[in-house]
């Protein structure tokens, strides 16, 4: 993994010291090298800090063809390299390096940009073509390497972080229409919360010419159709064994580095699940980095130390205080550059550091399962209440109560109680109204509360769930697809990319310079479980139904039989003598979120004086906003932010 930065004139020469700056901004992603090339016109411009992972002698970036008239920059990993370079090189292709990396270069020689579906990864890369005055940018399937991109006094810049294009001169301003909606709906793939800042959506290409800009879609979920998923008579033991050999293939691939390769590990189904194969298939005892909490109610590591012993790993436990987050809030915002519901950001910030002192720079990660297997208490709800064929509704009422149940024990951190709108227009597009678009709405619910009465009025009556929908292709994909696998959808393209891939990811790792690989997220993977029953994937209130099956021979008893527990750190509302509590308390009581141009801070004051003599559920049930609002802050002082162009 690397840090990647470009700039494309249509005219005049680009700035340099633009490429440099932005090069700067990214080097904790890339300690090892850094490196700029300048075209000879010098309208383009590459940009590269390199975090060595494969070929640490040769490969170095930009890369270059054989002519020298394709180069290429690549933050990310592909996966079977060797194959392809081998079936390369009998094409008559030319390698200059060793690395994985360069065989984008040679691919897009062979098909130009569909090269991407050729691509089996995590990446995000940029490429020059000089012959024909082209500059591609492409992004993987599902968003898990990042790419920004702005144009700004008639030059397109892209970089790896939002703070690669403040760097080269982009101005740091809010977007304040995706402020609203981030804070009442779904996060857009292709938005950013500053203006004129875009990504490069997840599966997408982007093609800049003299000529404008061009983005295409070039990957998208293909859920077979209900109908024929129910007429299926396939039994349950070959789609086990069918996933069970795809997945373990995933992480084989990924144990392929130049350098020692650990694992994150919780308690958890997924990450256990990767440990045990990636036990299987290794030749030396894999290290398993593990964050243990001073509460016992979010404490795993007991868990996750039966399951190191179970596989021989060597368990490295690294405790965590909510003293810890307190001190580490402020960096991990400035990394992720977008807004916090709870504080596991930051703690997969220190365990990331942890990984990087330990002598590690690869390590495994389980994230991606909960999005693609039904893992969240909110796709079981959305299975019992909509995939009703062959359910007994008797049972279900039962297992429905047993749902709400749990929600109670968590205090309402699963599924926040909340008003919600009656998003008709979601109902009549989808079927219904998954689960999770009711929990955006009710946050925003109480977002809008705290708003200033201006920033309120200003989006009075926009339906943030209906705008997010229609940026997405909807009835090409869901048409005729059960309602969990919508509930999929829905989720894989808001909160997996903006979010559990921004700051329970990337950007948690490589501000330590710590590549994180994600089997669950090969396409592949992906692919196969597009393919199964929704039976398999959530059964009654079993979630991850298929994935248990799977790797039960490689897990402990006791994941194999354990629930879903999101990652969370513990309420801050909660802990009022702790000291992450009174940084909230000050810094929102402060001149910091006076300058902020979103919230009345009267009502917010209010509120923090309401939350002495809330249950420990209502304060719960404040913490996701009250901390989204504490990022905001810290955003607004860390880049200096100023309103949006008028």
């Amino acid at each position: 993994m690397c840090g990647i930065a470009a700039l494309f004139s249509q005219s005049k020469p680009a700035p340099k010291h633009a490429l440099n700056g932005a090069v700067r901004s990214l080097i904790h992603r890339g300690p090892d090298k850094q490196s700029v090339w300048i075209s000879t016109d010098h309208r383009v411009g590459l940009g590269h800090t390199r975090l060595s992972i494969i070929d640490l002698a040769t490969g170095d970036q930009p890369i270059a063809n054989e002519d020298e008239r394709l180069r290429i920059i690549v933050n990310g990993e592909f996966y079977d390299f060797e194959r392809q370079r081998r079936e390369l090189e009998q094409r008559g292709h030319r390698f200059r390096t060793r690395s994985d990396s360069e065989i984008a270069l040679h691919l897009y020689e062979d098909f130009g940009a569909h090269c991407v579906r050729h691509l089996r990864g995590e990446f995000a890369f940029v490429l020059w073509d000089e012959t024909n005055d082209l500059l591609l940018a492409a992004r993987d399937r599902f968003g898990i390497k990042p790419l920004y991109y702005s144009v700004y006094d008639d030059t397109l810049y892209l970089a790896s972080e939002v703070k690669g294009l403040f760097a080269a001169g982009v101005p740091p301003r809010w977007d304040h229409e995706y402020f609203y909606q981030l804070a009442t709906g779904p996060a857009m793939p292709d938005r950013s919360l500053f203006d004129g800042v875009h990504q490069v959506p997840p599966g997408h290409y982007l093609i800049a010419t003299p000529n404008g800009l061009r983005l295409h879609r070039y990957w998208e979920f293909d859920y077979t159709p209900a109908a024929e998923l129910a007429a299926n008579t396939r039994d349950e033991r070959s789609y086990v064994e069918e996933f069970a050999a795809v997945f373990e293939e995933a992480v084989r691939l990924r144990l392929r580095a130049d350098v020692p390769v650990g694992c994150y590990l919780s308690g958890g189904l997924d990450s256990c699940a990767v440990l045990g194969f990636a036990a299987r298939n290794s030749s030396t005892p894999i290290q398993a980095f593990t964050l243990t909490f001073d509460q016992a109610a979010y404490d795993e590591g007991e868990i996750a130390r039966e399951m190191a012993a179970l596989v021989g790993a060597n368990f490295y436990p690294i405790p965590i205080k909510q003293s810890d987050i307190a001190d580490h809030f402020a960096d991990a915002l400035w990394h992720s550059e977008t807004l916090f519901n709870n504080g596991h950001g930051v703690s997969k910030f220190l365990l990331s550091r942890a990984v990087r002192d330990a002598g590690y720079k690869v390590d495994y990660t389980g994230e991606g399962s909960d999005e693609i297997l039904g893992g969240y208490i909110h796709f079981r709800t959305d299975m019992l209440k909509h995939n009703t064929q062959g359910q007994d509704p008797a049972e279900v009422q039962l297992l429905l109560q047993q749902l709400e149940a749990a929600n109670a024990v968590s205090r309402g951190m699963l599924i926040p109680a909340g008003r919600t709108g009656a998003m008709h227009s979601v109902e009549r597009l989808l079927g219904f109204v998954p689960t999770c678009l009711k929990v955006f709405d009710a946050q925003g619910q109480q977002r809008l509360g705290l708003f200033g009465d201006a920033f309120k009025a200003r989006f009075n009556g926009r339906d943030s769930a209906r705008l997010f929908l229609d940026a997405l292709d909807v009835p090409a994909v869901l048409d005729g697809r059960d309602p969990l696998n919508k509930s999929l959808f829905v989720w894989a393209k808001s909160f997996l990319p903006n979010y559990i891939l921004n700051l329970l990811g990337d950007r948690m790792e490589m501000a330590h310079s710590i590549e994180g690989r994600v089997p669950f997220l090969d396409h592949h993977v992906v692919e196969c479980l597009c393919r199964v029953p929704v039976s398999l994937k959530i059964r009654g209130l079993t979630e991850k139904y298929l994935l248990r099956q799977a790797a039960k021979p490689v897990i402990t008893d006791t994941v194999y039989r354990r629930q879903k527990h999101p990652f969370l750190s513990p309420p801050v509302t909660t802990a009022p003598t702790e000291r992450f509590h009174q940084m909230l308390q000050d810094t929102l009581r402060g001149a910091v979120l006076a300058s902020v141009p979103f919230y009345d801070q009267k009502k917010v004051v209010a509120l923090l004086d309401q939350l002495p003599t809330m249950t420990d559920a209502e304060r719960v049930g404040w913490d996701p906003v009250l901390m989204s609002i504490l990022s905001a802050c810290v955003l607004q002082e860390r880049f200096k932010l100023a309103a949006a162009r008028t």
